[in-house]
């Protein structure tokens, strides 16, 4: 356990830190990009993580609830619940301003904005904080990634898992010695943009006049099976030199744009999308190279060169043809 040091106070506070922090849970009815949110919840913090407030909802997805036997929530349980535009503009107000924290961060953000551009409109978040990445930041001695294990390292005490409004309160009692260790440190938060996604489709589009692809950027719609790259891959990237058609790329970890949608970008400039990492790939695109994951690891044994996001959406701006 450890215990909080409240010597970082608001005169030695870094100035850089956001002002307000909103820590979030949803439980949903599955992982895929069609699944929907069954419950939410909110809790704000202020600067320095002190909780000013807390709020919780159950949400009709209008569909089977998935896994009821983890978030408990059963269809008749539901049944009466508000759908997501009934309390879009209360999520909305919670989240308005502040910097959204969650465990796994890219995972409640996109089911978030999904739900939101299903209701034609976006949530007001422009950065978000994944506590798992701020562990890994500080270096916490935790035996894995679990949002109960980084609970039991604070000493803060689990009531219900998988019960939106206590995971909320678990992690936000957990966030703020996080927050505090942090600006002792003056560690820079990990901080990621969200962009909001501007328009839903239940379908694939068509391809529209204007539009080189069947998306607008921002847009979301269901996942499908990529074309074969239809050219050969011309070896590793090499720093300072372009992106040549047919490379080899990988993506690690949470990014700021949507997964997919970089990974059609990507497909759209020629370049093979790959899903693991070998002695074949050209090229990884992580914003944590540090990290653990398999293909980080592989890519550090293998020599694979590795860029950030920013990098990588810089360099997909002047891709070089296929030779020959």
């Amino acid at each position: 356990m450890t215990v909080l040091d409240d010597r970082t106070t608001a005169a030695t506070w870094p100035a850089a830190y956001p002002q307000g922090y909103a820590v979030v849970d949803v439980e949903t009815t599955g992982l895929a990009r069609d699944d929907r949110i069954v419950s939410a919840a909110v809790y704000r913090l202020d600067a320095q993580g002190n909780v000013e407030d807390h709020w919780y909802t159950l949400v009709n997805p209008e569909r089977d609830p998935g896994p009821v036997w983890i978030h408990g929530l059963t269809s008749d349980l539901l049944e009466g619940a508000p759908l997501f535009p009934e309390i879009a503009a209360e999520f909305a107000a919670r989240l308005d301003g502040r910097v959204l924290v969650a465990h796994n961060a890219m995972f409640d953000w996109q089911m978030i904005a999904r739900e939101y551009a299903r209701a034609q409109s976006a949530a007001p978040v422009r950065q978000r904080l994944c506590t798992i990445a701020l562990a890994k930041e500080l270096s916490l001695p935790l035996p894995n990634h679990k949002l109960e294990s980084l609970a039991a390292h604070f000493g803060v005490v689990q009531q219900r898992a998988h019960n939106a409004l206590d995971d909320a309160r678990v992690l936000a009692e957990a966030f703020r010695p996080s927050l505090h260790a942090a600006a002792e440190r003056n560690v820079r938060l990990p901080l990621l943009e969200c962009r909001p996604l501007t328009e839903w489709a239940s379908t694939p589009t068509q391809p529209r006049a204007g539009h080189p692809s069947s998306y607008r950027a921002g847009s979301w719609r269901p996942s499908r099976k990529r074309p074969a790259c239809p050219y050969p891959n011309p070896g590793r990237y090499e720093s300072d030199k372009p992106l040549k058609q047919g490379m080899r790329v990988a993506f690690s970890g949470d990014t700021s744009v949507d997964r997919e949608l970089l990974e059609d970008r990507t497909v759209e400039a020629g370049l093979h999308v790959a899903t693991s990492v070998s002695r074949l790939t050209s090229l990884l695109v992580t914003n944590d190279p540090d990290s653990t994951t398999s293909k980080t690891l592989k890519a550090r044994s293998f020599g694979t060169p590795v860029v950030d996001e920013a990098a990588y959406t810089q360099l997909l701006r002047d891709v070089a043809p296929a030779d020959g």
